[in-house]
């Protein structure tokens, strides 16, 4: 090995640290301009082997082989025994081996020629910081990461997505076109169940979940749903249950399904409803949207990127990009992911899964957040235009001369008489309001114009805006009135610790999911009481439109009054928001 010339060509670089040491210790600085400003500081001491040493720990996370998983181990992020027989330990080395070999992805907690350590290593226990509820498997920081740091590089060759699931089960069963929830859904059975030991996904396979594990409510039994009475997750699990089944049926399990027509490569007793089920929970809570392929935008399961856990503060993205350095790119693509922000050592790492409500992570990754600002409860407003027969079949109820108008307004615009909006702790999207404001239109405010001559994103009128808030409010309160157990009761149940580990985990997140929809709600109460106030709306004798299109500015409001000048040059197709 002629190891001195380079040496030597290296000892002519201006920023290098050099360890003489057996060839795997030895980092070269240049990949990092933080620990290269460091390595030069350590130069200038007395420069014995000691320093370099040191430097090299140090630009390697100042740790030794081996070090990181003692640590982990000590704090029983290893499972049960300090991970002595544990499977999980077995099935983490076999996925990382795996990864190696057939990806060629540095996974190793050492320095080598031109590879930096990898920054992360798997822990079989995670838990959630407030709860301390369990979360299954996640990925520690093995040493300091910054923010900016390259953290992970998968292989696309090595994920499953619907172009793999069409070669590994033929094109004619799975033609062009097929959704890629269901093409993922029949690879997934096919690696795991039909295939086993012998696929090449195995060790992949090996890290998958139970379904017991992961626990997404359309997997829950009755009498765990009965713990969500009241809240909108439970029919979003109905409707969701009942859609699985029939997609199954369609593409599977139907005298024309493809276990009818392909029995060999679709043996109807892997491909069962239940493995189905399977199948979908993984794809549900695993897998990732890649947006920058070549190909557009695909999903996908990602081996060892799907460990990550997710935070709703994250600000990191999985996503693809071509293979290759900012020169050279070998036509390839891998799945990328950088740290938003810095970690300390044994900090667990966190990604982003979008900005979901704990009712979709509830339903779809068997999980909810204590504090989620993207927290939402979905609020039911249906207003029923006061048609002639509506008039006729409900005594008291007088005929709105608008009411078909509205019902041709909504008709052309896409939208039901029924809506469900998702209200936030503080505030209600806009869309409500635009079919709030239409829905409480009177005579009194257009005076003979049509209702598209009106601008629904601004307030109509005084009179209107107070209907439309009032009418929230009448709505929110409903939504509170159909939970049979209170905010109190509830914080009365998770008060006794004794008696809330006596539930099971699903009963548990349920009852802490109600609470925080109905303390969501009463917040949302207290917003709208607020700017009902504020606004000056909580008196009699407001004004009507009378006919004006320009709307209306209230008490505290910022924005400004649209001018005539405005509202004609809209008619015209030219908006434009004069100054």
């Amino acid at each position: 090995m002629k190891l001195y010339p380079i040496l030597i060509q290296l000892l002519s670089l201006p920023v290098v640290a050099l360890a003489f040491a057996p060839p795997t210790h030895v980092f070269l600085a240049a990949s990092s301009s933080r620990t290269s400003q460091h390595v030069l500081s350590m130069a200038g001491g007395e420069g014995g082997e000691a320093e370099w040493v040191k430097a090299l720990q140090d630009a390697a996370g100042g740790t030794t082989p081996g070090k990181f998983e003692e640590e982990m181990k000590m704090k029983g992020l290893l499972g049960p025994n300090k991970g002595m027989g544990n499977p999980k330990i077995n099935a983490n080395s076999r996925l990382i081996a795996w990864l190696e070999t057939e990806g060629d992805v540095y996974l190793s907690e050492s320095s080598t020629w031109g590879e930096a350590p990898h920054p992360m290593a798997i822990s079989t226990e995670t838990v959630d910081e407030i709860t301390n509820e369990s979360s299954g498997r996640g990925l520690l920081a093995r040493r300091s990461i910054n923010d900016g740091d390259e953290l992970l590089k998968i292989p696309m060759d090595l994920c499953i997505t619907r172009k793999s699931a069409r070669k590994a089960l033929g094109k004619d069963a799975l033609q062009n076109g097929i959704n890629e929830y269901l093409a993922i859904a029949c690879q997934l059975i096919h690696e795991k169940y039909v295939l086993g030991e012998e696929s090449f996904y195995a060790p992949y396979m090996g890290v998958l979940p139970e379904v017991e594990e992961v626990n997404p409510t359309f997997t829950w039994k009755d009498e765990e749903l009965d713990f969500l009475q009241g809240s909108p997750v439970v029919a979003a699990t109905r409707s969701l249950q009942m859609k699985l089944k029939r997609e199954y049926d369609d593409l599977l399990g139907g005298e024309d399904g493809l276990i009818a027509k392909f029995p060999d490569r679709f043996p109807k007793e892997h491909f069962t409803y239940e493995n189905w089920v399977w199948a979908f929970t993984m794809l549900f809570s695993r897998a990732i949207r890649l947006r920058n392929l070549q190909v557009g935008e695909r999903l996908a399961m990602v081996p060892y990127a799907d460990l990550i856990n997710h935070s709703a503060f994250s600000q990191a993205f999985i996503d693809a990009r071509e293979s290759g350095d900012w020169l050279f790119k070998d036509g390839t693509e891998e799945v990328i992911l950088y740290a938003d922000r810095g970690y300390r050592q044994m900090e667990q790492i966190y990604i982003s899964y979008g900005q979901k409500s704990n009712a979709e992570l509830l339903l779809l990754y068997g999980f909810a957040l204590e504090r989620n600002p993207y927290n939402s409860v979905d609020v039911t407003v249906s207003i029923a235009p006061r048609t002639a027969a509506v008039a006729a079949a409900n005594e008291g109820v007088e005929v709105d001369p608008l009411a078909q108008q509205k019902i041709d307004f909504l008709a052309a615009v896409g939208r039901d008489q029924t809506v469900d909006f998702p209200c936030y702790a503080d505030r209600y999207p806009v869309e409500m309001l635009e079919y709030l404001r239409l829905m409480m239109m009177t005579e009194e405010d257009t005076i003979g114009k049509d209702l598209a001559d009106f601008d629904f994103t601004r307030t109509i009128s005084p009179a209107n805006e107070a209907a439309v808030l009032q009418s929230v409010v009448e709505a929110v309160n409903y939504q509170l009135d159909l939970y049979p157990q209170t905010e109190e009761d509830d914080a009365n149940i998770i008060k006794d610790k004794g008696l809330f580990r006596l539930l099971t985990y699903n009963q548990r997140m349920a009852v802490r999911h109600r609470r925080n929809e109905k303390r969501l709600l009463k917040r949302t109460l207290a917003a709208l009481e607020k700017q009902i106030r504020n606004k000056g709306l909580d008196v009699d004798g407001l004004k009507r439109a009378e006919g004006s299109t320009l709307g209306d500015v209230l008490k505290g409001e910022t924005r400004k009054q649209k001018t005539a000048l405005e509202d004609r040059l809209e008619k015209m197709g030219l908006p434009v928001d004069l100054k």
